[in-house]
């Protein structure tokens, strides 16, 4: 009988561990804005996928891997749009993607976390640390935080008098079971 309970036990530590969710694309958000002309110029990227290892009681086991469709770039401006998908930008025919991938995930408070990890975009990684909010839905989550990034970092455009450097970019993602 302890056996049997034993391995019950087990299996419902396996399942929980084994569970990831999915980003659901349609209902997420993944914003930017910067300055242009000190202007501020909003965008956004769809094609969210990946998968979210995210146990609130089991932080060193939760993991982020989500990427977004580079060529999805969307500042309203098809011209622009256009041009930041060129090699001096995004260069979407050879960096289809731009990933994230977490390292480390810490508590800050009720349903307040800062997560950390390796943001790549156009072949450049960078660590970076960010809080989010992980709030419960039915069969999952909706993730919000949010960061800033030095665009040159990344060698995204070159030298402007006209252009920010920094970047802000704001995420809403619903990840669902899978």
């Amino acid at each position: 009988m302890r056996i049997i309970l034993v391995g019950i036990m087990l299996l419902n530590v396996l399942l929980i561990s084994a569970q990831k969710f999915i980003p659901v694309d349609p209902e997420s958000s993944v914003n930017f804005t910067i300055k242009n002309l000190g202007i501020n110029v909003s965008g956004k990227f769809t094609g969210l996928s990946g998968w979210i290892h995210f146990d609130p009681a089991n932080l060193t086991e939760s993991k982020f891997s989500v990427s977004v469709n580079a060529s999805t770039v969307d500042t309203d401006i098809k011209a622009r749009d256009n041009h930041l998908k060129k090699e001096d930008y995004f260069y979407v025919e050879k960096y289809p993607r731009i990933s994230f991938i977490s390292k480390n995930i810490t508590i800050e408070g009720v349903g307040q976390y800062t997560i950390t990890g390796m943001l790549e975009i156009k072949g450049t990684s960078k660590e970076i640390s960010f809080p989010f909010t992980a709030n419960p839905v039915a069969d999952g989550y909706v993730f919000k935080g949010g960061f800033k990034i030095n665009r040159k970092d990344f060698k995204v455009g070159g030298k402007s008098l006209i252009l920010s450097d920094q970047l802000s970019v704001n995420l809403s993602v619903l990840a669902r079971k899978n």
